[in-house]
């Protein structure tokens, strides 16, 4: 069945419900495929296919399925069923025409039939004559019910005269006078006329009851005014029409709990400060600052007294219980003495009497004490200052030095330096002095240039670290304070028998680094241990996956095959690395065992024998794979 455009509009709200329900927003497309389908009557299957080129097969059917179920609810529904202009006419027609017709439908069978019989002619005239009966007793009751209504108007009216008259007084009540009833039953009913102006002696407007009438008077206004109005009403409108919708939708994933900021910053009103406000707060402050200074002067004097002191050592001494006095020594603990009565022998119901007031519902919480870990000092991160910045940082420290010395030889307190002489500059500072004897002149130069550059030389030999300073400022540079936590990191070699130069550089690179560990000799299954700072470590994860060629050498395996003991190119693999709380080894050791146990015991003895059997397991599963 295929609808109009008038019929698919007022459905069109519910196909925005359907769409907004299956696929979660209302979708343009799909309301526009609504519309051509119910206007061109498409089927269900002409409807999935349609909308699964925009949605998904399963959508597509429930959507065309919930359009088919409202188009059948609206076909049953008494609005949909469509009037015929025959039907109309009908309708219009009077019932006399109707009787006509239904009298010359009658006649015709009774012309065309002539044969029929007296019989049958008689029950038809007994049917006619009673159906006229009927309609004469409808007629009647209805004249009966006009006149009893037009009764109860005339009494109605006669009733509200009567009032009137006794209201009114004067020349009001004596002008209006009762209406016949053989009158008021030709009074016409009141039309939508205008009713008429009555004006009492004051020149006020009254009903026919004597009632003030308030007139409203239209004042004339511009279209804007109008048109703004209308606008107004309108957003008025939308927004509860929104409202209504959003209520009527009733999201899944709508909280209400979360308040969504709107976009425009709402208008704030001017907010004043009461009179006297600032001087009540200026008033609290005064006070607070008299107390203040009252407590300090009354700590000051039980300083000075000794009261200070005693209420200390009060609170710190132990107190008394007075419970404690005839606790027997035996079957409790002293502990039990806070929540025990007096008499402590005394028992209520096989069980010791206990003081309910010394049990309340309050946890005591330990003070928090300063985690171990944490540094006394706060760490701030150095500051590198660029190029520009240290400039400028000397330029400053310079020219406070050089005006703090001119301030010394302006008070006396240094003599001044004697000029810089140069070669260059020496007729130029001396002048006469340089011509009368310039070969003294120029030794007296040259002595002085001597001597500057000694004095620079000397400085700098002064600024200059010693062997000793150097070499305890590369240790401090290596070493890292493992105070909050020590690094760690297991390797496992194949082999490291006979590969004497590998175990030199494993050795020695250790100490060099200033690192502590282990290194076990087993056989399938060497394991190297060491412990240090982050930087030592990454050094070191260098040495041993880089820089040292493991795959160089050729280890015999422990399989044995047809043509003799197989051979494997050595490896070393990392097994676990991370962060212990102290270090478990001393300076790095070479360790040698022929037994798995003897090695376990090594590593349990020294807490960590978890290092052996991840890197124990590793390799036979290693070994498991080959």
């Amino acid at each position: 069945m295929s609808l109009s455009r008038k019929e698919i509009d007022e459905i069109k709200t519910d196909l925005e419900k359907i769409c907004y329900k299956v696929v979660g927003s209302v979708d343009d497309r799909i309301i526009a495929i609504f519309e051509r389908g119910l206007y061109n009557g498409y089927d269900k299957e002409k409807f999935t296919t349609k909308l699964s080129s925009i949605v998904e097969a399963k959508k597509a059917q429930k959507l065309s399925e919930k359009v088919h179920g409202i188009l059948g609810f609206y076909q049953e529904s008494p609005k949909s069923k469509k009037r015929h202009h025959d039907q109309d006419k009908e309708d219009d027609e009077p019932v006399k025409k109707k009787l006509l017709k239904q009298d010359e439908n009658s006649e015709t069978p009774a012309s065309n039939n002539a044969a029929l019989s007296s019989n049958q002619i008689k029950l038809m005239m007994e049917n006619a004559q009673r159906e006229i009966e009927e309609r004469k007793k409808k007629l009647e009751d209805m004249k009966v019910g006009k006149t009893a209504e037009v009764d109860e108007r005339q009494k109605k009216i006669a009733d509200l005269q009567r009032q009137i008259q006794a209201k009114l007084s004067g020349s009001l009540g004596t002008m209006i006078n009762p209406i016949n009833p053989s009158f008021a039953a030709t009074v016409p009913k009141p039309t939508d006329k205008p009713r008429p102006l009555i004006l009492d002696d004051e020149g006020r407007t009254v009903d026919t009851s004597g009632r003030e009438i308030n007139i409203q008077t239209l004042t004339p206004t511009l279209k804007a005014n109008i048109r703004a109005k209308k606008k107004e009403t309108f957003k008025h409108q939308q927004t509860e029409k929104a409202i209504e919708e959003a209520k009527t939708t009733e999201p899944a994933f709508y909280d209400e709990r979360i308040m969504v900021k709107p976009a425009i910053r709402g208008k704030r009103a001017l907010r004043f400060h009461e009179p006297g406000k600032f001087l009540q707060i200026a008033e609290r402050l005064r006070m607070k600052s008299q107390l203040e200074k009252l407590q300090n002067e009354i700590s000051q004097i039980a300083r000075k007294t000794g009261i200070s002191s005693a209420t200390k050592l009060a609170l710190i001494a132990p107190k008394t219980d007075v419970h404690s006095e005839g606790f027997p020594q035996y079957g409790y603990e002293w502990w039990d003495s806070v929540i025990l009565t007096d008499d402590l022998n005394k028992i209520v119901e096989g069980k010791i009497s206990i003081r309910d007031q010394a049990i309340t519902n309050l946890i005591e919480h330990p003070t928090q004490m300063r985690p171990p870990n944490d540094p006394l000092r706060p760490a701030y991160l150095p500051v590198f200052l660029t190029k520009k910045e240290r400039k400028k940082l000397r330029r400053q420290n310079r020219r406070e030095a050089w005006k703090e010395e001119q301030e010394k030889i302006r008070l006396g307190l240094i003599d001044p330096p004697e000029p810089k002489l140069k070669i260059s500059n020496l007729m130029r500072v001396l002048g006469n002095e340089a011509i009368q004897d310039p070969t003294k002149i120029e030794a007296h130069v040259r002595e002085q240039m001597a001597r500057r550059q000694k004095e620079h030389e000397d400085a700098n030999q002064s600024r200059k670290l010693t062997d000793e300073q150097k070499r305890e400022k590369k240790i401090k540079k290596l070493k890292e304070d493992t105070s909050m936590g020590v690094n760690v990191s297991v390797y496992r070699i194949r082999d490291l028998h006979n590969v004497q130069s590998k175990k030199f550089k494993v050795e020695t690179n250790a100490k060099q680094l200033f690192m502590t560990g282990v290194v076990i000799l087993f056989r399938d299954c060497c394991v190297v241990v060491v412990e240090g700072g982050p930087k030592q470590q990454k050094r070191y994860r260098r040495l041993m996956m880089h820089r040292i060629k493991w795959e160089e050498d050729m280890i015999k395996c422990s399989e044995v095959t047809a043509d003799g003991e197989k051979e494997v190119p050595n490896s070393c693999t990392i097994v676990w690395e991370g962060k212990v709380p102290r270090r478990c080894f001393g300076e790095i050791k070479f360790k040698h065992f022929t037994m798995e146990k003897l090695v376990r015991e090594f590593f349990l003895k020294h807490h960590c024998e978890h290092y052996w059997d991840l890197a124990y397991s590793g390799a036979v599963l290693e070994a498991s794979d080959m």
